[in-house]
């Protein structure tokens, strides 16, 4: 195998693995995949002149470099067969070998080498297929009170296809979402500029431009429309930096990762722990007190409610159920003057009932009967789910969810770029890339905020 098609199979197997990555791994091993494709552009500015001469015949110390990637390659396609932690771990620390191996390389020629530029991540576009009603015009056909939603007042024709909108915002003319900024692209590096023309060029899809040299370093301001973007998913985007010395020509590849339209979703479910009242009326025993000619007898009883109950006092009335009298074994009501009424109970929560039977007159015989309704209650725990349900994620406003009174247990679910499934119970502001998740007023409150700045 000649040097040049050692270095085309490491270029193809980078470019599988690039393909094949999902999106935890487009931000997890982004910088991995950057450090691999740094060191092979730079082992081909090196070796170009010899890419026909057969790689075996390289000095054990040129052929390390070629083993650095080729282990990291290894490393990638790992992750990406078996994804865990452990497995980015280990393509991590072959990343930094190759880093290595990369800076050793700066030392040693004076041919152009990338080492690092930035950013990592292009951030979201801020307006991305936004719906805007469309005014009625003159000769409009739209008819009178219609509502019409296309493209902007200022665009004429038909409305191109246009990618899963966002949330729909109607705007009138006059607030029309402005243009995305510029990304600025900074590559650090040596030898990247002879001093003189032409100037390194940066090519990303359509669009092309010169650099602005500065002491080992690059800059290019690039139009945020320039690089390839998805709704709902993290993309990757590739820029080909050319870098011209005389008859030679040296070209990097800068790979970054681009941000979706949309953040993601998520849904916050509360275990919520509340109290209902249970009642129900107790009916007592009847009670009956009798005394003899003449005589005034009282029975007195108390009663505690059952277990885990309590009498309601303020629901609580007395029944007579008779009164009965006597005057020479002849049965008359009116000669009872006896009553049935609530006592002082004996201990806290109890109820106490007297019953008496009195005589009106001296020689009669009395019997009372009586007993007493009261209302129990007691207090049942009660455990619910408050469910938020699918919500989505904004990159300009932050999400609020407010955390239920009486709440024992909450579960947070997050959907990141429509690919990454994290959950959590308890707030983690770095818990997972572009999302922090923090408490507020006073902790009755959880934020999500997705933010494009935070990166892994």
């Amino acid at each position: 195998m000649t040097i040049g098609e050692r270095l085309l199979t490491l270029r193809a197997e980078r470019a599988s693995l690039q393909a094949r990555a999902d999106g935890g791994t487009r931000i997890g091993l982004l910088q991995a995949f950057r450090t691999a494709g740094l060191l092979t552009d730079a082992l081909a500015a090196r070796y170009e002149p010899d890419a026909e001469r057969a790689f075996d015949r390289l000095p054990a110390d040129r052929r390390q470099p070629f083993v650095a990637v080729d282990f990291l390659n290894a490393a990638l396609k790992a992750a990406l067969e078996r994804p865990g932690e452990g497995a980015r771990s280990a393509a991590r620390k072959a990343a930094e070998q190759a880093t290595a191996q990369l800076e050793r390389l700066a030392g040693l020629d004076a041919a152009p080498l990338v080492l690092d530029f930035t950013p990592r991540f292009v951030p979201p576009r801020r307006a991305t297929g936004e719906l805007t009603l469309v005014p009625r015009e003159p000769g409009n056909q739209v008819s009178q009170g219609a509502i019409r939603l296309g493209a902007s007042p200022a665009t004429s024709g038909p409305a191109a296809p246009s990618a899963v909108p966002t949330v729909p915002r109607y705007a009138p003319e006059f607030a029309a979402p402005g243009a995305d900024p510029p990304v600025q692209i900074e590559v650090m590096g040596g030898h990247l500029s002879s001093g003189g023309l032409p100037l390194p060029v940066l090519a990303i899809g359509t669009w092309r431009g010169e650099a602005t040299i500065g002491p080992e370093r690059l800059y290019f301001s690039v139009p945020r429309g320039a690089f390839a973007n998805d709704a709902a998913r993290t993309t990757f985007a590739s820029g080909s930096l050319v870098i011209r010395r005389g008859s030679r020509t040296a070209t990097f590849q800068l790979l970054f990762t681009v941000l979706p339209d949309r953040p993601g979703s998520f849904a916050f479910d509360q275990l919520v722990r509340s109290t209902e009242t249970e009642a129900k009326t107790l009916v007592s025993p009847e009670i009956l007190a009798r005394a003899p000619a003449g005589e005034t007898r009282a029975v007195r009883r108390c009663f505690d409610p059952p277990s885990g109950w309590r009498f309601d006092m303020a629901r609580r009335r007395v029944v007579i159920v008779e009164r009965l009298g006597w005057l020479d074994d002849i049965g008359d009501p009116t000669l009872n003057g006896g009553s049935v009424e609530f006592v002082a109970e004996d201990t806290p929560g109890q109820i106490c009932l007297s019953v008496v039977a009195r005589p009106v007159t001296r020689l009669a015989r009395t019997a009372t009967i009586g007993r007493f309704e009261a209302t129990l209650v007691r207090d049942r725990p009660i455990e619910r789910t408050q469910e938020s349900g699918v919500r989505a994620l904004d990159w300009r406003e932050p999400i609020r969810m407010q955390i239920a009174s009486g709440m024992i247990e909450w579960k947070l679910y997050v959907r990141l770029f429509d690919e990454i499934d994290r959950e959590f119970d308890r707030v983690r502001p770095s818990g997972v890339p572009f999302l922090r998740i923090e408490l507020d007023d006073g902790g009755k409150t959880l934020l999500l905020r997705a933010d494009p700045t935070a990166e892994p």
